[in-house]
Formats: structure tokens, C-alpha cells, sequence
């Protein structure tokens, strides 16, 4: 027996990042923002925290997504350890991004897809390494303001590619959703998944 095709999904975020990624992929999707509210927990496992926070995306959701599935998603820096979340102001940003400097870190991504019959839980790590960066080259970028609403202070879909030397990992997983993580899971559940089956 085939599985059912896929109904339009309900991505539970505020990302135009995501959005985009979906529309690239070909999968259908309406956007409902999530009321779930994000708590950093100090000293958590950072595969722990974003799981948990895409989870909690989703479910926050479930009361109104009927039979359609629900896919929360959550992404994060790590640096030794250490989450780096999106800052809050341009002194901020310019201290992540120096941290940040000619060192390998990791976007990790928690992925919930949420159905009245069953949910998944996974995650995602891509490691991604930065060229020495000096401080003109960092002053530069915070000035341009693409760091605002960014984890770990920039994007690599745009201006913070010149930052990047390296990426080991899924790309679209950096730019804020794990891709290939997704389409894997859909096809377990359903058929006809980006036009594929």
C-alpha cells in the first residue's frame, strides 16, 4: 500500500528563510506563527534545547492544524559549547562575530513534524568555519545590519558568505532549515514529497 500525498504543510515560524527554502523545495505550506515562547535553559545540551523548542513550535499548533502536518524548527550557533543566540545589538553582534573568527562552530537545528497520528523529532549539525576576520572586515558587516534576528549574528544567504571559508554539512541547514533532513522525513510518511514519488 502507498502512502497518502502530502497535505500542505504548516510551518510554525516567523522565518522568511524558511519560507523560502519550502518554496525552493516545492512543498506546499501556509505559515502560522507559533504562540510557543522560546526559554533558553543555561548548562542544556544545545541538540536538547533545539529539539525541544522546534517540539514546542509545533505542538503550539497542533489545536488548530486539524489534519494537516505541523513543522516546527528551530536553529541555533554553538561555539565550544556555548549557544549563541540572536543579539541583541550591534556591540553584541560585533562580539559574536568575533568570537566567531577564524574558528569552526556549529548550526544545529531541532526538526518536529507533528501529526494527529505521530510526530518526529530530529536534528541537524552543520559545521561551518570562518575566516580570520579583521576589524574593518567585522565593522563592515555589523554596519550593513543583516545581523539583526540572525542566530549568531549573520546570515550566509547573503553579505556573510565573505565571512565563511568552509561548510561541512548541510548548506540549507545554515541558511535555517535542514533540507534534506525534511524531504527524508516526508517521504518516509507520505508520497509525492518536492514532486518526487
Amino acid at each position: 500500500m502507498s502512502a497518502p500525498p502530502a497535505p500542505p504543510i504548516l510551518l510554525a515560524s516567523r522565518s522568511p528563510q524558511r519560507r523560502a527554502i519550502l518554496e525552493q523545495l516545492g512543498i506546499p505550506f501556509d505559515v502560522v506563527v507559533p504562540t510557543y515562547e522560546e526559554r533558553a535553559e543555561p548548562g542544556r545540551d544545545p541538540v536538547e534545547e533545539v529539539q525541544q523548542h522546534a517540539r514546542g513550535k509545533a505542538r503550539s499548533l497542533a489545536g488548530v492544524a486539524g489534519d494537516r502536518p505541523v513543522l516546527g524548527v528551530d536553529t541555533e550557533v554553538v561555539l565550544d559549547g556555548r549557544v549563541w543566540g540572536k543579539p541583541g545589538d550591534a556591540s553584541e553582534a560585533e562580539a559574536m562575530l568575533e568570537a566567531l573568527s577564524g574558528k569552526t562552530h556549529e548550526v544545529v537545528s531541532g526538526l518536529c513534524v507533528l501529526t494527529p497520528g505521530w510526530e518526529e523529532l530530529r536534528h541537524e549539525v552543520t559545521r561551518v568555519t570562518f575566516r580570520s576576520l579583521t576589524p574593518r572586515e567585522l565593522g563592515l558587516y555589523v554596519a550593513s545590519e543583516e545581523w539583526r534576528d540572525r542566530a549568531g549574528g549573520y546570515a550566509i544567504q547573503g553579505l556573510g558568505a565573505a565571512l565563511v571559508e568552509r561548510i561541512d554539512g548541510d548548506y540549507l541547514n545554515v541558511v535555517g532549515l535542514p533540507a534534506a533532513l525534511l524531504v527524508n522525513l516526508l517521504a518516509e510518511h507520505f508520497s509525492g514529497v518536492c514532486g518526487f514519488g
